[in-house]
C-alpha cells in the first residue's frame, strides 16, 4: 500500500509540474500575440524606433533595471517618456503575459 501511495503522489507531482510548464508556455505564446498586436510597431525584433538606445535586448534591459517581469509589467502598465501606458487598454493578464514574452525573447537574443 505504501508503494502505491508513493507512486500515486509521485505521479501527481509530475502531472502538476507538467501542467505548470504548459501554462508558462501558453502565457508566453499569448504574450507574443499581445506583443504583435500592441508593441511590434515600435519594438519589432526587440528594437526601439523612438529611442534606439532603449531596446528590449537583454543588455539594455539590464542596464535600465528592466530585466524582470515585474519591472516590464510596471512599464507597460504605466508607460514612460514616449511609451504610452497600456494599463487602460490591456487586461492585467495580457500585460503580465507580454512582459514574460519580452523577458523570454531578450534572454534568447530576439
Amino acid at each position: 500500500m505504501k508503494k502505491y501511495l508513493y507512486l500515486l503522489s509521485s505521479l501527481t507531482i509530475l502531472a502538476a509540474s507538467t501542467l505548470a510548464q504548459n501554462a508558462i508556455a501558453a502565457d508566453i505564446e499569448h504574450g507574443g500575440q499581445v506583443f504583435s498586436a500592441n508593441c511590434s510597431a515600435c519594438h519589432a525584433g526587440g528594437n526601439n524606433v523612438i529611442m534606439p538606445e532603449k531596446t528590449l535586448k537583454q543588455d539594455a534591459l539590464v542596464a535600465n533595471d528592466m530585466n524582470s517581469v515585474s519591472a516590464i509589467t510596471y512599464q507597460v502598465t504605466n508607460g514612460k517618456n514616449a511609451m504610452p501606458a497600456f494599463g487602460g487598454r490591456l487586461q492585467e493578464v495580457d500585460i503580465e503575459d507580454v512582459a514574460s514574452y519580452v523577458l523570454s525573447q531578450s534572454e534568447n537574443g530576439w
